[in-house]
C-alpha cells in the first residue's frame, strides 16, 4: 500500500496598488470647456426667451375626504385589535393593533380607507 502526502500551496497575487481619486483633475478644468451631458428625455424642454414666464401652475383640487366622511370598522367581539371592514365584511378580520382610534387604516380586500373604531 502506498500513502502519498502533498502540501497544496496557492501562490497569492500581489497587493493592488492603490491611488486616490482626484476628480476633476486640476489640469483638465483650467483650459478644458465644461462636457455636456447627455440628453434627457424626462427634463423639461429649455426655455431660451427669458423675457416670457410661465404661468404659476395652479395645483390640482384636492379629492381628499374629510375624517368624518369614512366609516368606521367594527369590532370583532372576543378579538381585541380586530375588526371587520365596513366595505367587505365577509372577507375576513383587519388587524388593526396598535393603531389609535380615528386612524384612517386601508382596508386590504377593497383597498378603501376606513376609521379604526
Amino acid at each position: 500500500m502506498a500513502l502519498l502526502i502533498s502540501a497544496c500551496t496557492e501562490d497569492q497575487p500581489p497587493p493592488r496598488e492603490r491611488r486616490a481619486a482626484r476628480y476633476p483633475a486640476p489640469e483638465a478644468t483650467a483650459d478644458a470647456p465644461p462636457t455636456q451631458q447627455p440628453f434627457n428625455p424626462n427634463a423639461p424642454p429649455e426655455s431660451t426667451d427669458t423675457t416670457a414666464q410661465a404661468p404659476a401652475a395652479t395645483p390640482p383640487p384636492t379629492t381628499k375626504a374629510a375624517k368624518g366622511d369614512y366609516p368606521y370598522g367594527t369590532p370583532v367581539p372576543g378579538k381585541p385589535g380586530f375588526v371587520k371592514s365596513p366595505y367587505a365584511a365577509d372577507q375576513g378580520l383587519v388587524d388593526v393593533r396598535g393603531f389609535p382610534p380615528g386612524t384612517e387604516v386601508k382596508d386590504p380586500f377593497t383597498n378603501k380607507i376606513f376609521l379604526v373604531p
